[in-house]
């Protein structure tokens, strides 16, 4: 069976061309999508090129932090904030974009959400982690304040960065306060990085006793593994 990411290349070719296949240093492809669903559309086609239809699921990450547009006014999420003339017309709430995840949820294989909302939106994350929160990760990153997350409730998994936390032993402390409250725990890299082992060896030090963690968000490298991948 081909790789899911080799079916993923080819099915951006043939609908939006070779330029679509190039990717950033993120590792990710940035074709011209025009609707919400038609990138998850295209993986479930990819997942099924590779054969992988009920076996592969994949993970999203709203990014909202950036586009949120809070506005202070009314609160609202801007779909269309990319756009120079934008009217406002696609502007949502809080609510409706917690049930546009959702329905991303019944109609996709996703098993992790990654910034749903702004990074102090906490209402709206607590809500979905309240209503989907079994069925799939809730991953804070750009919210993440971890106490008051978990006393919150507002995420069921950490994305774990070193660098923003300061130290490895901060790093083991913040790990063990999520696994403690039941959480995932997911080990970034992050933009620019090097062929350094670390990420891997924090990744398994110590796996059962104090990391244990269930996801590593690898990045960029994964189609020719340097020495951290």
């Amino acid at each position: 069976m081909k790789m899911v990411i080799s079916a993923v290349y080819s099915v951006i070719k043939k609908k939006y061309g070779q330029d679509a296949t190039n990717v950033g240093d993120e590792g990710g492809f940035a074709p011209n999508i025009q609707e919400n669903k038609e990138g998850l559309e295209l993986l479930k086609t990819a997942i099924a090129k590779a054969g992988y239809t009920g076996k592969a699921s994949f993970s999203i990450s709203g990014i909202y932090a950036s586009t949120y547009n809070l506005q202070l006014k009314d609160k609202t999420y801007d779909l269309n904030f990319k756009e120079e003339n934008n009217d406002g017309s696609q502007k949502i709430s809080g609510d409706s974009l917690k049930n546009v995840y959702k329905s991303f949820v019944t109609d996709y294989p996703i098993v992790s959400i990654e910034d749903p909302f702004d990074q102090d939106d906490w209402e709206h994350y607590a809500k979905m982690t309240s209503e989907v929160g079994d069925q799939v990760q809730i991953v804070g990153d750009d919210l993440l304040r971890v106490e008051k997350a978990i006393k919150e409730k507002t995420c069921n998994a950490l994305l774990l960065k070193v660098n923003q936390i300061g130290s490895v032993t901060e790093s083991i402390e913040a790990v063990k306060m999520s696994k403690c409250a039941g959480w995932g725990v997911m080990a970034s890299h992050r933009s620019g990085e090097t062929e350094d082992t670390f990420i891997a060896d924090l990744s398994l030090l110590r796996i059962e006793e104090e990391l244990g963690h269930a996801a590593i968000y690898a990045g960029a490298k994964f189609r020719a593994p340097v020495e951290p991948y």
